[in-house]
């Protein structure tokens, strides 16, 4: 659970006691729903007046509940059809106390939630009034919880006490009632679909926007439910046979299993399940003996097809929602090459279009202009100051300007790529813009000299003031990555400074001579 900040903004453990732990915290679920941390607070202000005994859906005591509960459910689910299948009665002390303990906990979960929040998807703060929370736990998981939370675990300790009884008279008696309950545990089961539930509620609550965590938590939730649908189909491979106390025919018998250890019968349960489920055979497998196998190999079957159906359609759906701006990008890669071969470019050229791509985008595609324009303009515009300062503080002239007219003129800046060899300018040929250099090297050609520039450089400033020639010729030594300035850009940012302006005008005057390149 990502936490911004502590539980609330204005109330802690030290001003709140324990009912901070009921208020919520800072995620970005909760802030995605309310807008701002003042908003959180607020909420928190409200949840105390009301007086009202209620855990809040974005509480840290409602995370660390769904947590325990999670681990709790996945156990109970693993644990129930191996004590029902393979442990005969004689479950241990351990496993009992497990078995109240689970018992108690989830009647516990039923009682807790009609005191627990609610968000639904189109509200606009969670619901805290005991009353809407009452009738909304009553008719959606109030009957399908009551039945998981049947305590089995109290009348399987109870039998298990008169079990060991000396009356004889009490024991076949108890014995067919142990039975009955054994099968009567399997409504136990139904737990599963808590496990969906806080899987569900783990997703949402624990990084809205980081889309690599949610990814996660379907990942490890569709393995979690291909496991327990295996086990489960083990656990029933054995089960069966000991209903009709192991006739001759069954395949515990074959495989001489009944006295073998628990791990063992597990194994060979959950290897005959996946062969059924995957359609194999294997030895004495090859087809079952009596109608009771036959319903069992059907179904196994069944439930295979129904497993990797949803393994596959979870996988597609998965991979199409894995990184789309490499997808998009191979797409756009993909047309660009048909458009290349149809207008039968040469090799080479191709070569550098492609080269030119890879550096531009690096593989993902964006649309800069699209990205820039969903932002704040402060966002924006603190986005250029931290790529493009520095480059500005290093051309005399923006060197001791305001800082508006600086953060005027970064907005304007536009990004290149320039690959090598490429010949950025051309020397007597008029133009508008000017560059500066963040990385690479540049050669700039004169008829009369060289000289080399590379990062945090500039060149094309006289063309940048004056619309007039470029002095020399710019090629790139190395993939060069560059930020230009045009004359129209920069007339529109000096209409709000007057004062640079004249500046600028005066520098010019100054500097007619040749001082620009």
């Amino acid at each position: 659970m990502e936490k911004l900040k502590g539980p609330t903004v204005g109330c802690t453990k030290a001003t709140c006691g324990w009912r901070a732990l009921l208020l919520p915290q800072l995620n970005r679920q909760s802030l995605y729903l309310y807008g701002s941390e003042m908003a959180v607070e607020k909420e928190c202000i409200r949840q105390l007046q009301s007086g009202i005994l209620v855990i809040h859906p974005f509480s840290p005591m409602r995370s660390y509940y769904i947590m325990c509960m999670m681990a709790i459910t996945f156990l109970n689910l693993i644990g129930i059809p191996m004590e029902i299948a393979f442990l005969d009665g004689d479950s241990g002390l351990v496993w009992e106390g497990f078995n109240v303990f689970s018992d108690t906990l989830f009647l516990i979960d039923v009682a807790l939630n009609f005191r627990m929040g609610i968000v639904t998807e189109d509200s606009e703060e969670a619901i805290l009034d005991i009353k809407q929370i009452r009738v909304s736990y009553l008719r959606s998981w109030f009957i399908p919880d009551v039945i998981a939370a049947f305590p089995i675990g109290y009348i399987l300790l109870f039998a298990d006490l008169q079990y060991h009884d000396d009356n004889p008279s009490k024991t076949n008696k108890v014995m067919r009632i142990l039975m009955f309950v054994r099968i009567l545990s399997l409504i136990r089961l139904a737990r599963v679909s808590r496990l969906v539930r806080f899987f569900n509620e783990v997703e949402k609550v624990s990084n809205s926007n980081l889309e690599v965590v949610r990814l996660f938590f379907r990942i490890l939730s569709l393995f979690m439910m291909i496991f327990l649908l295996c086990h489960w189909n083990g656990c029933i491979q054995y089960f069966v046979p000991m209903l009709e106390e192991f006739p001759t025919d069954c395949w515990v018998r074959k495989e001489n299993l009944m006295n073998a250890t628990v791990i063992v019968k597990y194994s060979w349960g959950v290897f005959r399940a996946l062969s059924q489920m995957i359609a194999l055979s294997y030895g004495s497998m090859d087809a079952p003996t009596n109608y009771v196998e036959m319903w069992i190999v059907m179904v196994s079957m069944v439930s295979g097809c129904l497993m990797y159906t949803v393994l596959v359609a979870n996988t597609t759906a998965m991979v199409a929602t894995i990184d789309p701006a490499a997808k998009e990008y191979k797409s756009k890669m993909s047309r660009l090459e048909h458009y290349m071969s149809f207008m039968k470019l040469p090799p080479e050229l191709q070569l550098r279009i492609n080269k030119y791509y890879q550096a531009r985008y690096g593989g993902k595609w964006f649309h800069e202009k699209d990205v820039m324009d969903t932002v704040s303009s402060a966002l924006k515009e603190q986005i250029l100051m931290v790529m493009c300062s520095r480059l500005l503080r290093k051309v005399p002239l923006f060197q001791y300007r305001d800082e508006n007219f600086i953060n005027a003129v970064v907005v304007k800046l536009e990004y290149d790529i320039f690959l090598e060899g490429d010949v950025i300018v051309r020397q007597n040929v008029p133009g508008d813009r000017m560059f500066f250099i963040d990385h690479g090297q540049v050669l700039m050609e004169t008829d009369a000299d060289e000289r080399e520039l590379c990062d945090g450089d500039f060149f094309g400033e006289s063309c940048m003031l004056t619309k007039g020639k470029h002095l020399s010729t710019a090629r790139a030594l190395t993939d060069c990555q560059c930020f230009s300035l045009c004359w129209d850009d920069f007339q529109e940012a000096l209409e709000g400074f007057p004062d640079v302006r004249k500046d600028l005008e005066k520098l010019i005057l100054l500097n007619s001579e040749g001082g620009f390149v």
